[in-house]
């Protein structure tokens, strides 16, 4: 029997892996544009971790007050530490201003204000009011409209689907092959476009605002199919996840007004940002606590501060506030119309991804030339619109917009593209990682390795860095994946085997991991979110370029040649103060 006959393929012109804001509005563009797609997701559409995005999506609308593209190109670009690529810049900000409207359009139920317009507020590194927002469940409102557009326009949806493998050969994209998690075996998903968008990475780390399923599984593929990533050493760390957990509490609560103090009860970041205050940037406020806390004014000399929303009021909290106020009282028991809430810096966003153009295409070297039929869209992607530090709600908008041009694009593409031939045995790849854990005889379990991983990654390689720390990491990395190759599952069935899932994930985990470290040693600098103790000091001279990384059989290679594009006669690269 011919592969094309088997009960598990699938011939379809487009596949997005990811069912976020960037796979979903890709989605719907390509069925507008009528393709026939299917998403591919491990969870259910709706639980797709776009929907814990709370603040806003940013837009110079100018509804509140004065704004507009230049600004907010100009504040992503000093946001970025002027490692955004500017051409990519320009493109996202003056799209941003349609995607809104579409969204409008589409049924989101946007806040407003008295006279109707959709209600914008301030967010940290942005100088003007411009976080388009409904409550603090913007990402929630979001990705339910998207999914209820896509399901008008009969998208197909491969729910609870796990990819184990890419189909490229020649520089070419010819599909994927995935696990039914549900009801186990393998299936193959031929297809003429395939768009990668499965989120962030947070995972590595011990404290995390991500979901559990974001183990940056496409950066796996990326890298097994000797493909490079882009810079993998800028991770962003949140200033307010709850204590202990990592759970985010929106950056609105600070954008409507809120504090952070220290254990005596000062706004300490009058002395780190003192125009900004606790509007300054995600880095900065993060670097702020960390320090406050290492130096002793932690609360009640724990590794924690407080978010302080009381003077706002009962009133304002539960129109503007609600979900923050709740999850503070379902996790840690804590009324913030009536005290405090103690958090921490949390992993929260990976500016470093899967590098591609303005088209989202993938790139697979400094030169630009790309695999032919292969997209990347969100937090999984490189382009770089984020540089080494990404500003509050402009991942949202990000997402959405990229997701719509990657639509656009993979159209394009399908319409007047044909069916590439499948790779001989296209199911072998992802058939062995599978007996490997199945059929594995080791005596090592993932979840001690992937707990040891989160915890050195946090102690080694989180807000404040410097070489002995991440040495002893590399060494760690090593032992890690040399005890992975001695894994064995317990669960050998094939029905909801979530021991086999937790398994690849680690997988994903340990190889990406290598990356960021091997590109964190080697940029001997601080920039973004990337902070040094041994190198304190911003290098334009040495380091104004990006990182691209692949993984070989000798180790990690890095290529620092891609050049940033900066437009020196309108934004030249200057101090960042706030």
């Amino acid at each position: 029997m011919k592969i094309e006959e088997a009960k598990h393929y699938h011939r379809i012109d487009a596949v997005i892996v990811g069912a976020g804001l960037a796979g979903l509005r890709a989605a719907l563009e390509l069925a507008k544009n009528n393709q026939e797609v299917g998403v591919i997701t491990k969870v259910y559409p709706t639980r797709s971790h776009s929907g814990a995005a709370q603040g806003g999506i940013a837009a110079a609308l100018a509804n509140v007050a004065e704004d507009s593209p230049e600004l907010h190109m100009f504040d992503t670009i000093k946001g970025s530490d002027y490692l955004g690529d500017q051409d990519v810049i320009e493109l996202f900000v003056n799209e941003s201003i349609k995607t809104v409207y579409e969204f409008e359009h589409m049924g989101v139920p946007f806040s407003r204000t008295g006279d109707g317009k959709i209600n914008q507020r301030p967010f940290g590194g942005h100088s003007s009011p411009r976080a388009c927002f409904s409550a603090d469940i913007t990402g929630h409102v979001l990705l339910h409209t998207l999914y209820e557009q896509c399901l008008k326009y009969q998208v197909h949806f491969f729910n609870e689907f796990q990819v184990f493998s890419l189909l490229i050969k020649d520089n070419i994209s010819r599909g994927v092959v995935a696990w039914d998690i549900r009801n186990g075996g393998l299936h193959i998903f031929h297809s003429k476009a395939v768009l990668l968008a499965t989120g962030g990475y947070g995972r590595a780390f011990k404290i995390s605002s991500n979901a559990f399923a974001n183990t940056g599984d496409s950066l796996g593929l990326i890298l097994e199919n000797h493909l490079p990533l882009e810079d993998m050493e800028f991770v962003q760390f949140h200033p307010t996840g709850l204590y202990k957990h990592g759970i985010l509490l929106s950056e609105a609560a600070r954008g409507e007004g809120g504090y952070i103090t220290n254990n005596e009860g000062e706004r300490f970041m009058k002395h780190y940002a003192a125009e900004k205050m606790e509007l300054a940037p995600r880095d900065v406020v993060s670097r702020a606590e960390q320090t406050e806390i290492i130096e002793g004014r932690g609360i009640n000399g724990k590794a924690c501060v407080h978010l302080d929303l009381r003077h706002l009021g009962h009133s304002k909290i539960m129109e503007r506030l609600p979900q923050v106020r709740e999850l503070a009282l379902n996790y840690i028991n804590t009324d913030c119309i009536k005290e405090p809430i103690p958090i921490q810096p949390t992993a929260h966003y990976s500016m470093g991804g899967i590098p591609a153009n303005t088209k989202t295409e993938v790139i697979r070297n400094v030169n630009g030339e790309i695999i032919k039929g292969l997209y990347t869209a969100g937090e999984a992607s490189c382009l770089s619109l984020h540089g080494a530090n990404r500003l509050g709600t402009n991942s949202v908008q990000g997402a959405a917009t990229f997701g719509r041009i990657a639509g656009e694009s993979m159209s394009e593409f399908t319409k007047s593209g044909s069916y590439e031939s499948l790779i001989p045995d296209p199911l072998d790849q992802a058939q062995k990682k599978i007996s490997q854990l199945i059929d594995g005889t080791g005596k090592e379990k993932h979840a001690p390795i992937r707990e040891e991983l989160q915890e050195n990654m946090t102690r080694y390689l989180g807000i404040f860095r410097n070489e002995k720390d991440m040495l002893i990491m590399k060494k760690k990395i090593k032992e890690l994946q040399e005890k992975y190759r001695q894994v064995a599952i317990d669960d050998k069935g094939e029905v909801f085997n979530l021991d086999l899932i937790e398994a690849f994930e680690l997988r994903n985990l340990l190889d990406f991991s290598e990356v960021l470290i091997e590109g964190a040693l080697a940029r001997r600098e601080s920039r973004g979110a990337h902070y040094r103790t041994d190198f304190p000091k911003r290098d334009d001279e040495h380091w104004l370029k990006h990182t691209l990384s692949w993984k070989t059989e000798t180790g990690v290679k890095l290529d620092h040649s891609k050049k940033v594009i900066i437009y020196w006669d309108r934004f030249p690269p200057q101090e960042r103060k706030y």
